[in-house]
């Protein structure tokens, strides 16, 4: 098994392929003004000053500030069918900044409308302790409801000092809700693993992708390249339940495969398209499947899509989760932040999976009540055909 990287915190599986920009003053009125443009600004501020002069209460000034803006984000997110933008409070956006400093319960996520959907649950970790299962939805933090707000702003809540405790609502897949209290600490995840498995009876190599982090090419790369010494004849990658991560990491592993020609492109509105080329040698073809499911998500999509359009890889599992946009975190001048849906991308031919997702080419899925891997399984007879 390759080097194993340490995640001290709950995974979120929201695809960030931006920078952060931005200053800080005091006020957030400007940030309205960013936000709606300056035509807006004046009648904003206007209703924000006479609410603060003429309201029979008190009103906080911050408290309508966040208010306003997290107002502008809800509308938005209807008006286009934007599941993904958030507005951060600058507590929020605080927690977020904390990032792996924090231990967490070891479980990665998708956002979901109601909270987050459990996607993952690692091994020796508080989650699996606690009872938790891939498909549960936490839906409450603390006591406090996480739905339609940003995942790694609710993340960063789960996250705390290692030895601390952290209280989750949970609700099974047939329903019933659950209050969990769980004790942060640091969980050992591995980003890839591998193994010989048979396929038509010849060797072939499993390898599982647990996220797209800073190296993991170079860990798959690894370990495709030890699978082949040990005599794999194909490989199966399993990007079940891998939400995606950077961008640049989702070319990279493509490239590992696809010797040359487009990967992925990105465009927005006020962005220029560009579009991201296979680079470095790829590895000699070999047969190759692709599993997937409907936790797969963002990065995971562009790498099936990469080699399936390629005609490296045939696909096995159910549709994946269809995230076709990507946002970007931009601090605010009240120390907040928007994540803010500044583009789409497009797979190598050319094609959106936003809200549709990858539909594979041949449908298979696990039943988590059985000890077999089914999905695996239909995968493994697949890639065995080819050979």
């Amino acid at each position: 098994m390759s080097r194993r990287l340490t995640v001290a915190a709950t995974v979120a599986i929201v695809f960030l392929a931006g920078i952060i920009v931005g200053g800080q003053v005091n006020f957030v009125r400007d940030a309205v003004d960013d936000v709606l443009g300056s035509k807006s600004q004046d009648a904003t501020t206007q209703a924000i000053d006479l609410i603060q002069d003429d309201y029979f209460h008190t009103v906080d000034p911050n408290d309508l500030e966040n208010a306003s803006i997290a107002a502008i984000i809800a509308h938005i997110k209807q008006r286009y069918h934007d599941h993904f933008s958030h507005y951060l409070t600058p507590s929020d956006y605080a927690a977020f900044s904390r990032g792996a400093r924090f231990s967490g319960v070891g479980m990665a996520v998708n956002e979901v409308p109601q909270g987050l959907r459990v996607a993952t649950v690692y091994k020796h970790s508080p989650a699996r302790a606690a009872g938790i299962t891939p498909g549960d939805v936490v839906t409450a933090v603390n006591g406090q409801s996480i739905a339609g707000q940003d995942a790694d702003a609710v993340t960063a809540r789960i996250r705390g000092p290692e030895g601390t405790k952290v209280t989750l609502t949970v609700q099974s897949r047939n329903g019933r809700s659950r209050t969990l209290t769980l004790v942060r600490r640091e969980v050992d995840v591995p980003q890839v693993t591998g193994r010989i498995e048979t396929a038509a009876g010849k060797k072939v190599g499993y390898v599982r992708l647990a996220g797209f982090f800073p190296g993991a090419h170079g860990e798959l790369r690894h370990e495709v390249i030890h699978l082949y010494e040990q005599g794999a004849q194909g490989i199966v990658l399993d990007l079940r339940n891998n939400g995606g991560g950077l961008l640049d990491e989702a070319v990279l592993i493509s490239s590992i495969f696809v010797p040359s020609g487009p990967i992925v492109s990105t465009h927005g509105r006020t962005q220029a398209t560009h579009t991201f080329e296979a680079t470095g040698d790829s590895l000699p073809r070999r047969p190759m499947v692709v599993l997937i499911n409907g936790n797969s998500a963002s990065a995971s999509e562009i790498v099936t899509a990469a080699l399936e359009q390629s005609g490296l890889a045939k696909v096995v599992g159910t549709t994946s989760f269809g995230k076709g946009t990507f946002q970007q975190v931009i601090p605010l001048k009240n120390h907040g932040a928007l994540d803010l849906t500044v583009g789409e991308y497009l797979t190598r031919n050319g094609t959106s999976i936003n809200g549709t997702g990858i539909t594979p080419q041949v449908r298979a899925k696990d039943n988590p009540k059985t000890k077999p891997d089914e999905g695996l399984q239909r995968a493994l007879q697949v890639l065995g055909r080819q050979l």
